[in-house]
Order: structure tokens, then sequence, then C-alpha cells
């Protein structure tokens, strides 16, 4: 792309998003700006959930970083304040043995650090030490987390794109614009029509106590001029806290992809703390060395 197309923006859907994202925009010339599928229906999927009725339009501030935004404030259209109702039947479905819901992890959250994250909770329980442990094996049926979602997804993920085929092949086709970012960032880039998205752009004082190196997840102004991050101002400390349980993971595997030091790996996976959780040093450094030996054919050389 630096060749080729310089001035071109690259959108990015990928995995893991604050890794990627944070080392082209500080080591690459490329355009870019990291992009999820979860900001967008964050707090009304919440207040469905919850069966909480509103006025739009919505008010809400969502900042953070990829998979652990926060959404800091909920409003509706009368001003009204969300958040205490929010908080008070996140508790009570949390302590309802009947309850049915799935979205038990971030009900935790709110209960425990006073607010709801974007990402889904079978996601979030991986980002973090508190729901998948060894040791207690009641936590996973107590939140419901479905350790065998993501292999589920790929499942119908494969069905999913056989099945487009057979639709291509037919020209059988047809589409309807859906809540995705990507052609509205198009459609504000090229008419000149302001458009705001939560993307994750690096950090520079956007949000005032986290590192200016990190790939943060904030809302965006898009214009004309591409996608700008908007100043957000602190998150409340303990928020800002557990996102740094993340950043420092992926600070460090991008120090380590730059300077090719193996040293950065260990570092990165001993600070993840779901991993640092579970194993010791020993087996961290011993499982990043299998790892490293196993895909030698393509990675480069680490010293």
């Amino acid at each position: 792309m630096e060749d080729v197309c310089p001035d071109a923006w690259f959108l990015n859907y990928t995995n893991p998003m604050a890794m990627l994202t944070g080392f082209m925009l500080r080591y690459t010339g490329v355009k870019t700006v990291g992009l999820c599928h979860s900001v967008q229906v964050c707090s009304r999927g919440l207040l469905h959930d919850l069966g909480i009725q509103w006025k739009d339009p919505l008010f809400e501030r969502i900042g953070g970083i990829n998979h652990m935004a926060w959404l800091v404030e909920l409003r509706d259209a009368d001003g009204t304040d969300l958040y205490p109702e929010v908080r008070r039947r996140a508790i009570e479905v949390l302590e309802n043995p009947e309850s049915k819901s799935w979205d038990l992890v971030r009900y935790e959250y709110i209960r425990r650090f006073g607010y709801y994250c974007t990402e889904s909770s079978e996601h979030n329980a991986e980002y973090n030490n508190f729901f998948i442990k060894s040791r207690y094996p009641e936590l996973i049926e107590r939140y419901r987390i479905p350790l065998d979602e993501y292999p589920r997804r790929c499942e119908n993920q494969i069905a999913g794109w056989k099945a487009a085929r057979e639709q291509y092949v037919s020209g059988n086709v047809t589409h309807n614009r859906t809540h995705e970012y990507a052609s509205y960032i198009m459609d504000a880039i090229m008419t000149d029509k302001p458009y705001k998205i939560g993307g994750n752009v690096l950090n520079t004082g956007l949000i005032d106590n986290l590192p200016r190196e990190a790939c943060v997840e904030v809302p965006c102004l898009v214009n004309r001029a591409g996608v700008q991050g908007c100043y957000f101002g602190s998150l409340p400390p303990q928020l800002a806290a557990m996102n740094m349980t993340n950043i420092n993971v992926q600070l460090l595997t991008i120090e380590a992809a730059v300077t090719k030091k193996r040293e950065h790996i260990y570092h990165a996976a001993m600070l993840d703390p779901h991993t640092s959780s579970e194993l010791s040093i020993d087996d961290i450094v011993s499982l990043c060395d299998d790892l490293i030996e196993a895909h030698g054919s393509w990675l480069p050389e680490y010293h």
C-alpha cells in the first residue's frame, strides 16, 4: 500500500486488532483504522437484554481499547441517566439463579467495576484472570461461558461461505446495508459528509490515563480528511487499570515484532492476565519456545 496506493485507507477488521493497528500506525505509512462489530450495538443490546425502555436518540460515551472499551455514560433523548437502572437490573440478574442471560461476565463487570464493556461476555472472559480458572471450574457454568463458542462460529461461517458461493454462482444475490462502519466511512470520505464511528486509532493523548503509543477505541470523526480520533478525557481509574492489563501485552508484542527479540515474546506472554494466572513463568517460556519452533518456517528469526 505504501508503494502502490499511499493515499488509500486500510479498513482493518482483523484480530488481534490493537496489535495490528497499533503496529501499522506507529511503524508504517499506511493510513488505517481498526474496526470492530460490537461498539455500534453495545448500548441497545444492553438495554434490550435488561428490558429497559428508552427514548431515541441515545447519548453514549464509549472509550477504552478494542474488546475492552467501556460504556461510561448512557442517557436517553430527554437526558435521563440510564445507568442507575442498568446497574440495579444487572445485579438483579446476577443474583437470580433462574436467569437465562448469557451476558453474566459483563454484568459482573458492572457490579465490580461499575461499568459495562463493549465486547461479548464469552470474549471478555478470555481477557482477564477472573472467570476461566482451572482451580474453579464451577465458574464456567456459573457465568455460562461457552468455551466452544469460536469453533462453533467458525463452523457456521464456513457453512455460510459455501451457501453464499451457491447464491453468487446462481446469480440469486441481494444485499442490504448493515450497521458495519466500512460503507459509511467510504461515503463520508468521498462526500465530505461527517460521520461518527467508534474506531481504533493511536492514542496520542485522546485518553489521558492510557499510554500515548497505545491503540485505543474512541469516538472518531470521519470526513474527507479521513478518520480522526476525538478527545475522550480520562477513564475511571479502575477501567484504565483493566485496560492496562491488555495494553501491556499489546505493546510488548509490537516490541517483539519490531526488535525481533525473543525475550519480548516471553514478556508479552508472562504479562497476559489469563496466561499468568494459570501457568508458571517456566511453563510460559517453554510454551513460547515451542510455538516459535513450530512456526519457524515463516516466523522471522528471533534472537
